[in-house]
């Protein structure tokens, strides 16, 4: 695999964003793995990150390289600072960049990654599985199936808001911190739209820890999601909202992506 670090202009952003990228390269080792690399139609993930992290954080906590490799797939890590993958109210437009632009960018710079739908997935952890979420929820014709690791799903609790953040970090993002649930980012809400269209459903897989205090919220909202669409899979273990548990977990996400049998049945 290569792993490669950018520093791109975004139009949407009116700034320099980074992002990090892994890419399928055949190599031959004497020691160590083996890797087989793709010159067309490669498969990506576009992996997102949580509340703290940026395009660097997943390749430092996790083995996401070795990972991908199995699979060989490309793997898309931007950052996107605090903005909750969202059109904020002071006029940064992370979705915007995320849903439009970001793929965009990719296919200019590595015209071997697929376009095809089948072949796209997206996950990230915690806001970034909020993140992969919407994608899935919004974006249904781009991509095939979604993963989200200790998910922020749910904005029921202002109280549980007001835990993690001030109120004045809420209202940028979303606007009145007591009107963000049933808003349009609410993603019961995008849920509700999504299964009133004709638009393809992707394949959703949810996992969460049990020690985590975001496993009420994700047992919740994956029992929304199976009650209304065809193919959403709830995963639990044991673990708290740390890299221990997604370091596991997305390797067990990956299987599920690749899982040749579930996609053609689900």
């Amino acid at each position: 695999m290569a792993f490669l670090q950018a520093s791109v202009y975004s139009n949407v952003l009116e700034m320099e964003v980074s992002i990090n990228f892994l890419l399928p390269q055949t190599t031959h080792k004497k020691i160590g793995t083996e890797t087989t690399g793709k010159s067309e139609d490669v498969p990506v993930l576009y992996l997102l990150h949580g509340m703290g992290g940026n395009h660097s954080v997943w390749a430092r906590r996790t083995s996401i390289e070795r990972y991908a490799a199995k699979y060989q797939l490309a793997v898309v890590m931007p950052s996107t600072d605090l903005g909750f993958y969202t059109d904020t109210t002071y006029d940064m437009n992370y979705w915007t960049f995320v849903a439009e632009e970001l793929p965009m960018i990719v296919h200019e710079l590595f015209p071997q990654i697929t376009h095809k739908r089948e072949q796209t997935f997206a996950a990230g952890l915690s806001m970034g599985g909020y993140g992969a979420m919407k994608l899935g929820l919004k974006k249904p014709n781009d991509f095939a199936a979604i993963a989200s690791l200790s998910g922020a799903l749910s904005f029921d609790s202002v109280e549980g808001l007001l835990a993690t953040r001030k109120a004045a970090y809420w209202e940028g993002i979303f606007g009145p911190i007591g009107e963000i649930k049933g808003s349009k980012n609410d993603p019961l809400v995008m849920l509700e739209e999504l299964v009133k269209s004709s638009q393809p459903k992707p394949r959703f897989f949810l996992a969460c820890g049990t020690e985590d205090f975001l496993y009420p919220a994700n047992q919740y909202v994956a029992k929304k999601m199976q009650a209304v669409l065809p193919a959403v899979t709830f995963e639990e273990g044991p673990g708290e909202h740390n890299w221990v548990f997604w370091d596991q977990w997305i390797q067990r996400a990956l299987e599920w992506m690749f899982d040749e049998n579930r996609a053609k049945t689900e």
